[in-house]
């Protein structure tokens, strides 16, 4: 498994790859302190399975980091880390293409349950063609929450888990229905017979 730090904080950088050692032993880890670096490194160590990266870079602006990423790996999961509030920057990254937005001041436990999601989220995951829509109880449960109108924090709460967790559920519904946003994902519930109401 390769993952991909991209930040130029080295204590920063540090940090990730420590919590990523621990979550996933025995993967291959590849530090790089700018964007430019990553053709080279994927061309010397391989497609990525996971990239974090800085939303700050210095050969990056704005979310051109994400979309650089998004157009040459575009299977591979990314989580932004940033030093920025997530209400000033998390939406913009997520429509760029970003799976996961984890604010830098989150601590190690957050960010590293927030990876590990993301981690998890993708293992078994491909092996279901789109039309099969066996979706999990959890992925129906939150069809129904989305239909209610609930935001992340109220989804969260109701279920017992972390706002990061709920993202990355939300993300891997999406990937299964094909969707992009909550308002397709209804819309697909209902044209389905997902919801009965």
């Amino acid at each position: 498994m390769n993952l991909y730090v991209i930040d130029d904080h080295p204590l920063m950088r540090e940090a990730v790859v420590m919590l990523l050692r621990r979550l996933r032993p025995g993967s291959n880890v590849i530090e790089l302190d700018r964007l430019g670096g990553i053709e080279s490194a994927v061309r010397q160590h391989g497609t990525p399975d996971l990239i974090c990266l800085d939303l700050k870079l210095p050969d990056t602006t704005g979310t051109s980091g994400i979309h650089e990423i998004k157009k040459r790996y575009g299977d591979a999961p990314l989580a932004v880390l940033s030093a920025s509030p997530a209400a000033d920057a998390e939406e913009s990254c997520i429509d760029a293409g970003a799976d996961i937005y984890i604010e830098k001041s989150s601590g190690a436990q957050e960010i590293g349950s927030a990876l590990r999601a993301l981690l998890n989220a993708d293992g078994g995951f491909e092996e279901l063609s789109p039309s099969d829509n066996k979706l999990s109880k959890r992925q129906k449960q939150l069809i129904v929450m989305l239909d209610r109108g609930l935001s992340n924090r109220d989804i969260a709460d109701e279920l017992g888990i972390s706002e990061h967790t709920v993202k990355v559920h939300l993300w891997r519904l999406f990937r299964r229905l094909g969707v992009k946003s909550r308002t397709q994902t209804i819309h697909y519930a209902r044209t389905h017979g997902m919801l009965t109401s």
